[in-house]
């Protein structure tokens, strides 16, 4: 490794003519190199997938109401309540 140089990791990719001279022309529009171009809206369209992954937005009121369920005691059927009264047919064994 030279001296002051990071470690780098290379990226590459295969791409019809038609598509890479697209990309060198907006390249060279923002006079940015076609590796610059490319990694910015590479970091750009990484970024807004994973904020994606990461928060799931909701309306305030949603968020209020997903509280006050968690909050609110479980209601259990009756039907339920009994059969879990009755013993156990099968132990562990």
């Amino acid at each position: 490794m030279l001296y002051g140089m990071a470690m780098m990791a290379r990226l590459e990719m295969r791409v019809p003519p038609e598509r890479a001279d697209l990309i060198r022309r907006a390249a060279a529009s923002r006079g940015e190199s076609v590796t610059g171009f490319v990694l910015q809206a590479a970091m750009k369209a990484a970024e807004e997938e994973l904020a994606i992954v990461r928060e799931t937005l909701v309306p305030p009121e949603f968020f209020d109401e997903l509280l006050a369920a968690l909050d609110a005691p479980d209601e259990v059927p009756g039907e339920l309540r009994e059969l879990a009264r009755r013993p156990r047919t099968f132990e562990q064994g």
